[in-house]
């Protein structure tokens, strides 16, 4: 199966030369979210939790533009600047997947884009 292109317009728009998902042989690869509120196309204020919320609802409105939703997600991998904020991620985060539980990596790093705390990204399967 060739790679497919996904616009995903519920999503946010990109802000690079990259999609928002990609698909290939039935597995669709969702690029790093961060807190960007699709309707205003401007961050969200808050905490790393507020931002991981909006990240989850993001990745949910790509899926869905898809067909997919979260219990199709099989992997995500989480970046966070401060590892302290796991806790508050987590239980942000599992809100979402907890009855499906996709595998997981979760990675601190030095800095993300607009200085945002978190960011996701996620592969689901058909």
């Amino acid at each position: 199966m060739p790679k497919k292109i996904h616009d995903a317009p519920s999503g946010p728009a990109p802000l690079g030369p990259y999609s928002i998902a990609t698909e290939a042989n039935g597995l669709v690869f969702v690029s790093g979210m961060i807190a960007i509120d699709p309707s205003t196309g401007r961050p969200v204020d808050g905490d790393v939790a507020d931002q991981t919320h909006q990240i989850m609802k993001n990745i949910g409105a790509v899926l869905g533009d898809v067909g997919l939703g979260y219990g199709d997600i099989v992997k995500t991998t989480i970046f966070v600047t401060d590892i302290g904020d796991f806790a508050a991620v987590n239980e942000a985060y599992g809100s979402y997947v907890a009855s499906s539980k996709p595998a997981r990596s979760t990675v601190e790093v030095a800095a993300l884009p607009g200085g945002f705390a978190v960011e996701i990204e996620s592969i689901a399967a058909r």
